[in-house]
């Protein structure tokens, strides 16, 4: 009798792993959707307007122009 009641203690704290883990899962889910809502508008109005990006190297000062020109909006 003494076994039977360890082993359903020990599941208890085991439930709990589980369910905030899947709480951590679900969390995580969501940002990730996020994350592709910002993707997906970005791409979009890369599509309808030029992004020109400049960069200066913080070692030598050296400036970078990078040109992003997209010429159709991309199918869903």
């Amino acid at each position: 009798m003494a076994k039977r009641d360890e082993t359903e203690t020990a599941n208890k704290p085991a439930a709990a792993d589980i369910e905030r883990l899947i709480q951590r899962i679900d969390a995580l889910d969501k940002r990730l959707d996020s994350i592709d809502s910002i993707v997906s508008a970005v791409a979009e109005r890369v599509m309808r307007q030029p992004i020109t990006l400049n960069l200066t190297c913080p070692k030598c000062g050296q400036r970078t122009e990078i040109a992003i020109i997209g010429t159709e909006k991309p199918g869903r």
